[in-house]
């Protein structure tokens, strides 16, 4: 267990003469204090005076042996004590395990309905209408009330007169089954309603959800009858109104029920709609992004915007220990008026068929987005938007008789779409792939907010209980103790492989050339390495790190303890002939005049843009696809296997003496985001999305493998292996660079630029991949000497890793190593 010279023997003694005090080698003491009923009472005594009380229970007369050391708490900050480590006992009875906790049964629905697959709030199954006929309906005014009467006058009535009303907001579908109830339907969904008085919340509850849900979209009209009013909901959620003058009455909500009474719902057509009836047209707060750096956190807005990127969706639970998901992914949208794109994190809006068809090139619409930014004075984060409870999502399809298609900024966006290049923009698309936001906070107290330390450590040991309890596709940050032990370079081929399912490389770093035997030609390649190394920084100047002037020449006093190894190339004859493959596209690429002939356009086919011979940029079929969308030559023929690493002393001494050893530092093609290709749309789609709820047959279904597809991020990444602070456990993690040569703004590298060891990491990732694009130093060394130093002011520190941990499916678990806090005393930690 890595204590063997902290550790002290006692001699066996009785416990009537168990007195005085054992002092430890590291000037800790243990203490008898007293015998009371079979228990011994002793305290660890600190040098600051505090303690802390032990007992054991012991038979009468009992000889025991033990031995104790002194062990740190993994779950507190700087905070150790002494441990009985073995206990030998002569005539004592033997501890009792205590039951193991039973885990809460899955929700459960009646068989009246399905429950999605993947998440509660997406409607589900056959039951589910898509859309209620409009019926000719006859409405007689006189007979109507306002919404302002009945908060007038509902505690005096029990039947009222009908509504007529407009939908300004809609929220997403809420289950509420739990295993005891017996609802056959237990949905409830919001909407908020206006007529000429004000507006007002409309809850659809379970058997109308499925029947009406679907058809009640933001801006239909409905006629209401035999309803009921009650007091409103307190804790619900709040919309922000897109006319900030119009009177809201919160106070009671309209209720639609199934029976008691038997709700009659119809739904108005919009030709039919009268301008005397004086209903509100809906109204948004549309933004652009340059507008966005200046609002406050949680300000709602609507947005629109050209995507860029999609993250995979993932899954993250809404309750600790709970059953229930919420399903979420990222997005990248730009709509022309700043170099940064809106960041979207966009949540299941019970919008299903829109949620998994959001591929890049299309035209994102997002309603009710609430503004995200960091409170803590962080001025390098990322601010971004996330949906809220009403928020909605539409793309391509969806977009045909929408109300924003009236609104002026959006007319702006649809202008500036046809001044732009399709050619430009699909370079820098990107889809899927690991995506690290939102960022830690800059000091880990923050990081815990309102729960103390100890609640939000994981040790390491626990890290693979918490990998094993994941479900699919869920994604979880932790936070675990240890210390930085070693690091390792991973070339592209070198990935590929292990991806692949190939034999993995062997981790332990005595596999790389040792300087015992090293040759001329490494001398020689070392000495070239570090021309490299100099022509690159001379070429990209300030691109790099900040601190290179400093931080270039290690103290000779430190070098002394590093292991560093020499890299060597390893050509094989088949990589030198991949060499003089040039890829080549094969698919045909439209121009847009040739799509405007075959009416390909997007808004074309919609009521979206007004100008028909206008040029959009196409969200329908496109065969366009380069070498910056996909190339012929495998990830495996583009590199040849390097071996960089460092590791410390420590890890030296004590990686063979290990209890416990998790390998958890190769990444898989899911991991990997790709550039985006028209052409296999659908196949990059599917691999993004969860497994379906469907079954989709193999013939529908195309061979084609992810890793075929280029990468968009740096030419490899890192392994790093965090030692436990009680050097018995140890985990290797991956670090994976994000940079994207088409699109800086893609991946901000600024966001980590704290964290000293992260951010060289990235920085010289993306200097090589600067350097790559150009065509030049295609094998330049990636553990340079800013890593090396960064990783030696760690060697020995006690630090705190953010890990994020992801099941992609089957055994396949990725733990990427996000952040990295220094501690330097109780109650005081700083960002590396």
């Amino acid at each position: 267990m890595g204590w063997g010279e902290k550790a002290i023997e006692l001699r066996s003694v009785e416990t009537g003469n168990l007195e005085g005090v054992f002092m430890h080698k590291k000037a800790q003491k243990l203490k008898f204090l007293c015998e009371r009923n079979d228990k011994v009472f002793f305290a660890s005594v600190q040098s600051g005076g505090s303690s802390q009380i032990y007992f054991m229970t012991l038979g009468q007369n009992v000889l025991f042996n033990w031995r104790c050391s002194y062990l740190y708490d993994e779950k507190r900050l700087n905070y150790g004590f002494l441990c009985l480590e073995e206990l030998e006992t002569v005539g004592g009875s033997g501890l009792t395990a205590a039951p193991p906790r039973r885990r809460p049964p899955p929700l459960r629905g009646e068989k009246n309905h399905y429950l999605p697959l993947w998440n509660n709030e997406d409607p589900y199954g056959d039951v589910w209408v898509a859309d209620k006929p409009q019926a000719q309906v006859n409405v007689d005014v006189s007979k109507l009330t306002s919404l302002g009467q009945l908060e007038m006058t509902w505690r005096s009535r029990v039947h009222f007169n009908p509504l007529l009303v407009r939908v300004l907001h809609k929220s997403r579908l809420r289950y509420y089954g739990k295993p005891e109830k017996k609802v056959d339907m237990p949905y409830q969904a919001y909407f908020e309603v206006a007529d000429a008085s004000g507006m007002m919340s409309m809850v659809l509850w379970n058997s109308l959800c499925p029947e009406w849900y679907n058809s009640m979209k933001v801006g239909t009209v409905l006629l209401l009858e035999q309803y009921t009013i009650k007091t409103s909901y307190p804790f619900k959620t709040q919309p922000t109104p897109g006319d900030s003058q119009m009177k809201r009455f919160a106070t009671i909500e309209i209720s639609l029920n199934v029976r008691h009474p038997p709700t009659k719902i119809s739904i108005i057509p919009e030709e039919m709609v009268k301008p005397e009836w004086g209903l509100p047209e809906v109204k948004y707060r549309f933004i652009t992004r340059s507008e966005l750096d200046d609002l406050p956190n949680n300000h709602s807005c609507d947005v629109i915007g050209l995507v860029t990127f999609v993250g995979r969706a993932e899954r993250t639970r809404k309750r600790e220990h709970g059953e229930d998901f919420w399903l979420y992914r990222w997005a990248h949208a730009i709509d022309g008026t700043s170099d940064q794109p809106f960041v979207l994190e966009l949540f299941a809006t019970s919008q299903p068929d829109v949620f998994e068809r959001i591929h890049p090139m299309t035209y994102l619409v997002c309603t009710q987005m609430r503004v995200v930014r960091d409170l803590t004075g962080n001025p390098s984060s990322t601010i971004y938007l996330t949906t809220s409870n009403e928020s909605q999502i539409f793309i391509t399809g969806w977009h045909k008789g929408q109300p924003y298609t009236k609104d002026t900024k959006v007319k702006n966006f649809i202008q500036w779409t046809k001044t732009q290049s399709e050619a430009d923009q699909m370079k820098k698309t990107v889809i899927g792939g690991y995506y690290p936001l939102p960022r830690p906070p800059n000091n880990f107290l923050k990081y815990c907010k309102n729960n103390k330390v100890e609640l939000v450590l994981k040790t390491i040991g626990e890290t693979g209980k918490e990998i094993e309890d994941l479900h699919y596709r869920e994604h979880k940050r932790i936070a675990v103790q240890g210390i930085i032990s070693a690091i390792r370079y991973i070339s592209c081929s070198n990935a590929a492989e292990e991806a692949s399912g190939l034999e993995p490389v062997q981790k332990d770093t005595s596999q790389c050339p040792e300087s015992s035997s090293m040759s001329k030609d490494c001398v020689h390649q070392e000495k070239a390495t570090s021309l490299q190394n100099k022509e690159v920084k001379s070429s990209l100047g300030s691109h790099c790190a900040p601190r290179e002037q400093h931080q270039h020449q290690a103290p000779q006093a430190k070098r002394s303890s590093v292991k560093r190894k020499i890299p060597r190339r390893l050509n094989t004859d088949a990589e030198q002939a991949s060499t003089s493959v040039v890829p080549v596209s094969s698919y045909r690429y439209f121009t847009r005049s040739a799509r405007r002939k075959l009416g390909l356009n997007e808004f074309q086919q919609e009521d979206f843009a007004q100008d028909k011979n206008g040029q959009a940029i196409s969200d329908s079929v496109q065969h366009h696809t380069d070498q910056e969308g996909m190339s012929d030559i495998p990830e495996t023929e583009e590199t040849g296997r390097t071996c960089d690493s460092w590791q410390s002393d420590l890890w030296a001494q004590v990686k063979d003496k290990l209890m416990n050893y998790l390998h958890h530092g190769s990444i898989f093609p899911e991991s990997i985001p790709r550039k985006f290709d028209y052409v296999h749309k659908d196949l990059l789609m599917q691999q993004y999305n969860l497994h379906a709820a469907v079954h989709q047959p193999n013939e529908t279904r195309t061979d084609k493998n992810i890793s075929e597809f280029r990468s968009a991020s740096g030419l490899g990444y890192y392994e790093v292996t965090v030692l436990g602070i009680n050097h018995d456990v140890a985990i290797d993690v991956a670090f994976l660079p994000l940079f994207c040569p088409e699109d800086p703004h893609l991946f901000q590298l600024e966001d980590i630029q704290n964290d000293t060891l992260l951010s060289c990491m990235s920085c010289i990732s993306a200097c090589q991949q600067k350097t790559t694009s150009n065509g030049r130093l295609r094998d330049m060394f990636p553990l340079s000497n800013e890593i090396v130093e960064a990783a030696m002011d760690l060697d020995g520190k006690h630090v705190v890793c953010i890990l994020d941990i992801c099941r992609l499916g089957d055994d396949k678990v990725e733990v990427f190593l996000s952040k990295i806090y220094k501690t330097v005393e109780p109650g005081v930690l700083d960002p590396v």
